[in-house]
């Protein structure tokens, strides 16, 4: 196949550039600092008597300072290089001495764990390197690999200090040597992620061997016969995982060719990060094919297969992707490292296409799924995000044993945690776009950031309360005159917004892909929006049986939920008058700060039955209630107690 030139994709402000000052932000942004990097770092340590990781231990062992067995799942590896890229974009924003020499003696102990010819994996080290690359289906070598790049670019990135890009490096130039099409031209990863790695060294490096590698594990993914079918006939595979027995190519997106697929399919985090290397290389090789499979794709997966908090892959089982409008909300899945991968997906297909459609997601995804992982302590979490929670009845062995009505300190299998570190750490880069003289802006986030331009510095800041309020002030410094473009998002749930610039209203408002635009001089601005936030009520499409007769409350992109906190017990019995108004108030006192919504309603009472009364053919009775709704990221960190974000709407 011919490849063109690379498509003129919009590029991000580097992270060290921005600093966030946001009211709605940074009570979770100051925590990745304050509490999740040294929290996460005592349990990588195994310092914690109840919530081991047994991480440092492995590189420990691997290296030969340690003697002892491998401990942990087979992708332990992963979650040292999530906290290293998560400690990188820290240090770009602020950086600490301390902090950075933890990390240098770290990398010290991933140089000793590496082999001679670049091998790195503490797993197989261990456990027998004549293994190595003989179950990619499940081994997760190239999983880990692409995780330890894109800490190493990171780190690289934030410091100048090459120690851990040159271990990546090595690994990478073995991988490029073993899959190569000479010596191994069918086998690609059974997790995808190697296949971001790649493109990030490349755009740190120039070493287009790792772009070309990245195209081609995509390309090869799904050719019949299929690989790991084949693969598991091998004289020296060994299963890892007993649930992967009878084994559905579907699982790992690798069911038919990449090209060929249209449905959001199989386990929603390999597909996700499928998807962004995608996006990557279809920007990269001028390839219009392969981009429009990515929007199919994100098509298929935001209007049919997604919760409206943004979270992905229904099913507990198998954390997968189910069928068209299949939507439960009291044992669904959406974890939390899919929607951050739907996050990542999202910001490079509006870097490629510029269209505002893709920023819609991301916030939705960002503002409720991602934040909803992570307790207000920065040291609890939750691995499923669901849209209802009786306690009561999240009961192992069942259908909703995945379902945590508290969030945990930790996990067996951790990925989330330090995911969602890397993803708030990195949160400046959600904010911009650029090209030449032109300005993108994404997200509404109070913040400070420069850029040059032709040779300049161009000064940007943005003020809010944004999602509680609708005013947001854009103000642009330059010593010298610069004629720019600035395009601002207005988001798909703004119907009416006032545009001024330096005060005069602006009548006509040019719009392009989503994005009003003005042409102005850089150096010495003021812009503000009026955008129109009141909450409002939000209807599925009836084909999401789970929600026909129910409505959900928004206020910008926050889903809201009711609480058992502040409400009484059995949600579910609660109606809500959609012909009344919402009222909105802001609480000081509601964890940090927050808007509450209260609307008037109903409750079934169940007064009038006697506990021993399961069913009769008597009337139910309903009583005058006040409902109180809260953010649905803010969910669980007081109370313990039901939680519920669709409501049965009652009809007069």
């Amino acid at each position: 196949m011919d490849y063109g030139d690379s498509m003129d994709k919009l590029e991000l402000i580097p992270l060290k550039n921005t600093i966030i000052r946001d009211a709605f932000w940074n009570r979770y942004v100051d925590l990745v600092k304050e509490s999740i990097i040294p929290y996460q770092w005592s349990i990588l340590n195994d310092k914690m008597e109840d919530r081991k990781s047994h991480c440092i231990r492995n590189f420990k062992i691997a290296a030969g300072r340690l003697e002892g067995e491998y401990s942990g799942v087979v992708f332990q590896d992963s979650d040292l290089m999530k906290w290293i890229e998560a400690v990188a974009f820290s240090l770009a924003a602020q950086p600490d001495e301390e902090l950075e020499k933890t990390v240098d003696e770290l990398i010290d102990l991933i140089g000793e764990a590496q082999q001679e010819d670049g091998y790195l994996n503490t797993y197989y080290t261990i456990n027998g390197l004549e293994y190595r690359f003989t179950n990619l289906r499940e081994g997760h070598e190239l999983y880990c690999a692409g995780h330890l790049m894109e800490a190493a670019v990171a780190y690289y990135k934030a410091t100048g200090k090459r120690k851990l890009l040159d271990i990546a490096r090595r690994f990478a130039d073995l991988i490029c040597g073993e899959f190569s099409e000479e010596k191994n031209g069918r086998g690609y990863p059974g997790h995808q992620e190697v296949e971001i790695g790649l493109i990030k060294l490349y755009e740190a490096t120039g070493d287009r061997r790792y772009l070309d590698q990245a195209r081609l594990f995509i390309d090869r993914r799904g050719q019949k016969p299929n690989y790991f079918i084949e693969e598991m006939k091998g004289p020296k595979y060994r299963q890892i995982f007993n649930e992967l027995n009878e084994y559905d190519p579907i699982y790992s997106q690798s069911h038919i060719p990449v090209r060929e697929q249209v449905t959001a399919e199989g386990h929603a985090v390999r597909a996700v990060y499928m998807y962004s290397a995608m996006a990557d290389i279809a920007a990269e090789y001028d390839d219009n094919e392969l981009l429009d499979v990515c929007r199919k794709l994100w098509n298929n997966m935001v209007q049919r297969r997604m919760y409206i908090t943004g979270g992905i892959g229904s099913s507990g089982i198998l954390e997968r992707f189910t069928t068209d409008y299949d939507l439960p909300n009291n044992c669904n899945y959406s974890e939390t490292c899919a929607s951050i991968g739907l996050a990542l997906f999202g910001r490079r297909m509006a870097q490629i296409t510029g269209e505002s459609k893709y920023y819609d997601i991301v916030e939705k995804a960002l503002y409720n799924n991602v934040l909803a992982g992570l307790g207000m302590d920065g040291k609890s979490f939750f691995y499923v995000n669901p849209l209802e929670v009786w306690p009561d009845n999240c009961i192992p062995k069942t259908s909703k044993e995945h379902v945590k009505p508290v969030r945990q300190k930790w996990f067996g299998v951790a990925c989330c945690p330090p995911n969602i570190a890397r993803t708030l750490a990195s949160l400046g880069e959600y904010i911009y776009m650029h090209k030449n003289s032109s300005i993108w802006i994404n997200l509404f986030i109070s913040n400070r950031t420069h850029l040059v331009i032709d040779g300049k510095r161009v000064n940007i800041g943005i003020r809010t309360s944004f999602p509680y309020d609708g005013h947001v002030r854009i103000d642009t410094r330059c010593e010298a005159s610069i004629r720019g473009k600035l395009y601002v998002r207005i988001p798909d749930y703004i119907k009416k917004y006032g545009l001024y610039v330096d005060g005069e209203e602006m009548e006509s408002i040019k719009t392009d892909k989503g994005y009003c635009v003005l042409e102005l001089d850089l150096s010495d601005k003021i812009i503000e929006l009026e955008f129109d936030l009141k909450p409002r009520i939000v209807r599925s499409n009836p084909r999401v049986r789970e929600d026909i007769g129910k409505v959900a409350v928004m206020k910008g992109p926050v889903v809201y939920c009711m609480e058992e906190t502040d409400n009484e017990p059995n949600l579910p019995a609660y109606y809500i008058d959609t012909s009344s108004e919402l009222v909105e108030y802001y609480d000081n006192d509601l964890l940090g700060g927050a808007t509450v919504i209260k609307c008037i309603g109903k409750k079934a009472r169940q007064d009038d039955w006697s506990e021993d009364m399961l069913y009769s053919d008597m009337d139910v009775k309903h009583e005058d209630k006040v409902l109180t709704l809260i953010p649905y990221p803010y969910w669980g960190n007081r109370k313990h107690g039901e939680m519920l974000v669709w409501i049965k709407e009652y009809i007069k």
